[in-house]
């Protein structure tokens, strides 16, 4: 399944129905008046948040979408058939804007939450009525108004409540697949995850948190380089930022120094996010190397450092400890 975030959507509200123009003529009603029935009202476009899904790859293909007409109305005062709503599922977390004004319209966070965003027309009135005292015998009625019409830009924004953030090969999909069920890709070389991977990782009292491990940053990617950019949006969600430091890099100060200026680059608030910095590969560095390293970063930050090695399932517990008592402050 392709991972689509974002999407351009043209959809259009059903046009109400018509009234008509009706007479009775009847054998046994001898003054048989006006009868035309009044048209059915259009269909609204309605957005529903859906916890199955985790993508808007359904709007890749289908751009413009309309919901059903309303019937025109009926003899015998009969009304016409309103349309059908037109209900499109989307992912919880799904933020909706004008494509014109940039206004967002709203935003889908919870399961079955629903939207409108296009009102059906409304439908026009036969000539029943516009019976008087005065006009025993209208001919007039009115047709249906056409529905809302409105380009749309949808944007996934996934609801994690920890983000798993670093430079490419700091580990990050190794870390996600030890703490949870969760199976991303992984390899020895840059950008080996391409799209945000989800995990549920269980609390001691059992309930689940959602971990989100988004795709390597490179330094230039609040401007657009590499793929950071594309799902730095992921992380404005999260209550929570682990940044995964690879700690046998050539220089884990200044990989730290490019994440934290990119974090700050890309703006939203995410530097005012509570961060737990964690050096990965610490089967790969001795004690002297350990204590140098973490008085340097001390220095640097004034976050809570952890050494952890996600090969070795080493220091994990810790990790976790440290992550639900941030949680819950």
């Amino acid at each position: 399944m392709q991972f689509i975030d974002q999407s351009c959507i043209s959809v259009r509200a059903g046009r109400g129905g018509d009234g008509i123009v009706a007479f009775r003529r009847e054998k046994y009603v001898p003054a048989g008046g006006p009868s035309g029935g009044d048209g059915g009202k259009g269909g609204d476009v309605i957005l529903q948040a859906d916890r199955n899904l985790q993508t808007l790859l359904d709007f890749k293909f289908k751009k413009f979408i309309s919901a059903e007409d309303g019937r025109r109305g009926g003899p015998n005062k009969c009304k016409g058939a309103s349309g059908k709503d037109l209900i499109l599922k989307v992912p919880c977390g799904t933020e909706i804007r004008d494509q014109i004004t940039g206004i967002i319209l709203g935003d889908l966070t919870s399961h079955d939450e629903t939207l409108a965003v296009a009102f059906g027309g409304r439908a026009g009135l036969g000539n029943a009525h516009y019976l008087t005292n005065s006009n025993r015998a209208p001919e007039k009625f009115t047709e249906g108004k056409d529905g809302e019409e409105w380009l749309l830009h949808l944007e996934l924004k996934l609801l994690a409540e920890v983000g798993i953030i670093g430079l490419p090969n700091a580990g990050k999909s190794t870390l996600m697949s030890v703490l949870s069920s969760a199976r991303p890709k992984i390899a020895d070389y840059p950008f080996t995850t391409l799209i945000p991977n989800l995990g549920v990782v269980r609390k001691p009292s059992g309930d689940g948190t959602v971990f989100a491990d988004i795709p390597g940053l490179i330094e230039g990617a609040a401007a657009g380089v590499g793929l950071g950019h594309e799902f730095l949006r992921h992380i404005q969600r999260t209550k929570l930022l682990v940044h995964l430091v690879d700690a046998s890099a050539p220089s884990p100060l200044q990989d730290i120094e490019i994440i934290e200026k990119e974090l700050g680059a890309y703006g939203n608030d995410l530097l005012d996010k509570p961060r737990i910095l964690v050096f990965n590969k610490k089967e790969l560095l001795n004690q002297t190397q350990k204590q140098k390293l973490l008085d340097l970063a001390g220095s640097l930050s004034n976050q809570d450092l952890l050494f952890i090695s996600a090969a070795m399932s080493e220091g994990l517990e810790e990790l976790l400890k440290k992550v639900w008592e941030k949680l819950e402050m």
